[in-house]
């Protein structure tokens, strides 16, 4: 399956994303630098949204990636490197969430 639904919990990523917007993800797309991602930390058993920073060490590409709330944390930082699952390509909201 190369798309991924998910849904966005917490405020790791505030302003850029809200706690509950939905995220459309392609497994497989080329990240760059500033890309919206979804990851992985060998510590955490989660898939994580954060912000691509830059590609780290040799062998299978690990990011260094960051939260968008500096005040969020659970990012590179305090994990060390991630593994990337997918590149977000789309965010919408639910229909419950519209008028928020």
């Amino acid at each position: 399956m190369r798309w991924l639904v998910v849904s966005v919990v917490g405020p790791s990523m505030s302003p850029t994303l809200r706690d509950g917007d939905c995220l459309l993800a392609w497994r497989g797309a080329r990240i760059r630098p500033g890309d919206l991602v979804l990851a992985t930390f060998a510590d955490l058993d989660r898939t994580v949204v954060k912000r691509a920073v830059r590609p780290v060490g040799p062998g299978p590409v690990r990011w260094y990636v960051a939260s968008d709330n500096p005040y969020a944390g659970g990012d590179s930082a305090t994990h060390g490197p991630a593994r990337v699952l997918a590149r977000v390509v789309w965010r919408y909201w639910p229909v419950l969430r519209s008028r928020r």
